[in-house]
């Protein structure tokens, strides 16, 4: 056992070994994404840099790095398959029309709920029915529409990251899905992805819901973060999302895109 124990550890000291090592934990463990844009502001801000724990929904099929080349061609995106994301979870996943590219956005409904914009206001009808909507959104808005029960907003209580921008509004010079879209049910094995920056969010909204085999993973904590001025963000340092959605934490990342997006009208 201690010749096999010794051994292993020589292994892990070599070229070979290292590289396993790393690779192994890069494929399945965490691996590194940078936040490119700010469609998750303020939850998540641009220059955030942070590990995903890929685990959380299953495993995903391993890819070469940068290359983004499966490496078990044939999958359906997992090589085992776990639990699916829950309502209001953060969520890596890969861009349905590239799948090179990956994607972080806040999961806002399951396969089998509905859902609908209206005036900029999401709307929920869990695939549970109306019982468990009454239980589990306490204090939250409940609507009645054609004998269903819809949920307004129902994650901005617990998720305060989330915002809207009072400066887009409806007069035909930004998309109209910002402002109205649906009512849609979520296809089976899909799940229905927002950024918490609504207004300037490109999501599913535009291009559809997400196929569990291109979920990735979610954000693990935030190794090292820095501005447009290149100023460390010490206060982000460490810190896992929920972390991030506390008030001090919070009210910095919020001054900062009143300070820096008085002039933004991108979406991204």
């Amino acid at each position: 056992m201690l010749d096999a124990a010794h051994g292993a550890y020589r292994f892990s000291n070599t070229w070979t070994g290292t590289v396993i090592i790393v690779l192994f934990i890069i494929f399945f463990v965490a691996q590194a994404f940078r936040i490119p844009s700010g469609s998750m502001k303020d939850s998540l801000l641009v220059g955030d840099h942070l590990f995903a724990k890929k685990f959380a929904y299953g495993i995903s099929t391993p890819h070469i790095p940068f290359l983004e080349i499966p490496l078990i061609p044939g999958t359906d995106g997992h090589i085992v398959d776990g639990d699916e994301p829950r309502r209001g979870d953060i969520v890596i996943f890969r861009y349905p029309n590239n799948t090179q590219l990956h994607y972080v956005k806040r999961c806002v409904a399951l396969p089998g709920d509905e859902l609908f914009v209206m005036d900029k206001n999401l709307y929920l009808h869990p695939r549970e029915g109306d019982e468990y909507a009454r239980q589990t959104f306490k204090g939250y808005e409940l609507v009645e529409i054609q004998g269903k029960l819809w949920v307004k907003n129902p994650y901005e209580k617990h998720h305060p990251g989330i915002h809207h921008d009072a400066k887009i509004v409806d007069n035909g010079l930004y998309p109209a899905e910002i402002f109205n879209f649906g009512p849609v049910q979520v296809p089976e094995g899909e799940f229905f992805m927002m950024g918490d920056n609504r207004d300037h969010s490109n999501d599913s909204r535009f291009w559809g819901a997400v196929p569990y085999g291109l979920i990735e993973g979610t954000p693990w904590f935030v190794y090292f973060s820095m501005d447009d001025n290149y100023e460390v963000r010490w206060d982000r340092i460490g810190k896992t999302p929920s972390d991030l959605e506390q008030p001090d934490t919070l009210k910095r990342a919020v001054d900062e895109r009143i300070r820096q997006d008085a002039d933004d009208y991108e979406l991204y």
